[in-house]
């Protein structure tokens, strides 16, 4: 079974309406201690994601409006030479939510396989991703720290799975499981059986990695096209 965002997604999730003043988002970020939430429209539909990144665009922006010696960073004062249309330079006018979120959210669902969260992440470069229904409202939220939970399952745990997957008791093969590391070892019938046993060991949801300590009868790889056989 693959882990879905479901099984570890956080429900107690902390978010914000659209009309969500600065005073009050900053607020939610540092007794929540998180650097980012989702923003709401008032059917609880996911509209975009307001961070400290966002935040801090103001603090970028302060020369502008208070004169003081302030001097923003060389990517602040780009983005205000490109204009009011750069994003820096209008999340630094905003005071609600609406207008300092970045807008559309990158989401996820929570029948999405764990992995597939993770990539998203990965692409996009975001630490979290709010989950929502097929409506597009927020039921919940993922972050990095929840998928690596996936890998603090219980050795004893993936042991059993990996014996079911691979059939173990059908075969000379044995499984062995520490802190995640998976190690098969025995012999198979068929080369072919030894690769897919390690493929489907390494597919099991909380295995780090899998060592490959099998032997075989007969190589009917080698026979096969397919399989990088002559």
């Amino acid at each position: 079974m693959t882990a879905i965002v479901e099984n570890v997604m956080t429900t107690d999730v902390a978010a914000v309406n659209r009309n969500a003043s600065f005073h009050t988002v900053a607020e939610l970020l540092i007794s929540r201690g998180v650097s980012g939430v989702p923003v709401l429209d008032d059917e609880n539909r996911v509209l975009g994601v307001v961070s400290e990144d966002d935040l801090l665009a103001k603090h970028e922006f302060k020369q502008l409006y208070y004169g003081d010696d302030y001097r923003p960073p060389l990517r602040a004062r780009i983005r205000h030479g490109a204009g009011a249309g750069g994003s820096g330079y209008r999340k630094s006018l905003g005071e609600t939510a609406g207008a300092l979120m970045t807008s559309p959210a990158r989401v996820t669902t929570p029948d999405t396989p764990v992995v597939s969260a993770a990539r998203v992440m990965d692409r996009y470069g975001v630490k979290r991703l709010p989950v929502v229904d097929a409506g597009g409202r927020l039921v919940g939220i993922v972050s990095r720290r929840d998928l690596i939970k996936i890998f603090l399952r219980p050795d004893g745990d993936i042991e059993r799975h990996v014996r079911e997957i691979v059939r173990a008791g059908d075969h000379d093969l044995d499984v062995a499981v520490a802190e995640g590391v998976v190690t098969l070892t025995g012999t198979l019938p068929e080369h072919s059986q030894a690769v897919t046993a390690v493929r489907l060991a390494e597919n099991v949801d909380g295995v780090v990695s899998v060592r490959d300590e099998l032997s075989w009868k007969h190589d009917d790889i080698a026979d096969v096209p397919m399989w990088g056989g002559a």
